[in-house]
């Protein structure tokens, strides 16, 4: 049998059975499937469907939440050539025809171009406040922006000028936490629904907040009020978070007990700014990073708090800086960073005396 040989009608039946029964167009032709045996086969009334353009569906059931998402990306995925048998879409590339009687077991798809996103990718990284997959009419899929692809069926193309490297979730490229949240986010006019789904990606350990609010804020999204409120719940949220893992880290890792959350003041009464933890007999101040503040707004937060700290360090004062997420993914090491600047402060001349007063 040649490659442009029509299967018969035993090996049609064949290519049915499998755990994931989907083809593309390109697929089908390298087992030797002509055009005109594909219309036929999926007639109406016929045993198998065109679920989308050059994508089909190898029984005439509905299909499955997992076929639909890699209906979606065989779609979407840019298509492959490797050879007479090899060009399959989406990198699901087969090396010979199926033999009659004997079950293929395909390689694992690696979808070109091509993951899941918004809701879809957020139901996959295990988001309790995402709909189950069932439930959507369309998955979104995210592409470069110059793929000539549109929207159609169960498939809802998101276009973006440089991919992020997608998470592997049950073999589905799936686009990170920040980003799937962005391009659901777009989709949604619910403001409980986006707050439920901001606060969880924080609340979860998913993502920073700032990772959340750089990609809303790269997809023009911050001029929208109810994001913008649930941005401000994510802050809040992000800072709770952080505080929680600052204290979990003095006290697991035995650094002294710090005054916690207070305002530094010179004795005339000038306010220095406040601080997460001071250490007073060693001039060791602690700072927590948990901005989370609007593209417009940093440039000017951050020059004052560079400010307030070179005021401190030119006072003696020895400060500090965390962020949260290096307290979620080294906790160990920034207490080893705190401690070493706790026993440097024998070794250098006192800082000037400072009131500490409750945080203002």
């Amino acid at each position: 049998m040649t490659h442009n040989t029509p299967l018969s009608p035993r090996t049609l039946h064949h290519l049915a059975v499998g755990r994931r029964r989907l083809m593309t167009a390109a697929q089908l032709r390298a087992h030797g499937v002509l055009a005109a045996e594909t219309n036929e086969q999926c007639r109406p009334g016929g045993p198998w469907q065109q679920l989308l353009p050059n994508v089909v569906l190898l029984h005439p059931g509905p299909p499955t939440s997992e076929e639909r998402l890699h209906a979606v990306l065989l779609y979407a995925a840019r298509e492959r050539t490797s050879g007479v048998n090899g060009g399959a879409a989406g990198g699901l590339t087969t090396s010979v025809p199926v033999q009659p009687g004997r079950e293929e077991t395909p390689p694992a798809p690696a979808y070109a171009e091509a993951m899941i996103t918004g809701l879809a990718a957020l139901t996959l990284h295990g988001f309790s406040a995402a709909p189950p997959l069932p439930s959507l009419d369309a998955i979104d899929v995210l592409v470069p922006r110059l793929r000539r692809l549109r929207t159609t069926g169960c498939a809802r193309i998101v276009r973006t000028t440089a991919l992020p490297t997608p998470v592997q979730v049950t073999g589905v490229p799936v686009a990170p936490v920040a980003r799937a949240l962005a391009d659901a986010v777009a989709e949604l006019t619910d403001a409980g629904a986006v707050r439920r789904l901001l606060t969880e990606a924080v609340r979860g350990g998913h993502c920073e907040p700032a990772a959340v609010v750089r990609e809303l804020n790269r997809a023009r999204l911050l001029s929208r009020p109810h994001v913008v409120d649930a941005v401000d719940s994510l802050a809040a949220e992000g800072r709770a978070l952080a505080e929680q893992r600052l204290y979990r880290m003095v006290r697991e890792h035995g650094l002294p007990e710090p005054v916690w959350n207070v305002g530094l003041s010179l004795p005339g009464g000038t306010r220095l700014g406040g601080v997460d933890a001071y250490w007073p007999e060693h001039g060791v101040a602690m700072e927590l990073d948990t901005r989370a503040h609007r593209q417009q707004d940093d440039d000017a937060v951050w020059a004052e708090h560079a400010r307030k700290r070179e005021h401190l360090e030119r006072l003696g004062i020895t400060v500090v800086h965390l962020t949260p997420r290096k307290l979620r993914d080294s906790a160990e090491h920034q207490a080893t960073v705190v401690r070493t600047a706790l026993m440097a402060a024998g070794d250098r001349a006192p800082a000037t005396h400072v009131v500490v007063l409750p945080r203002y």
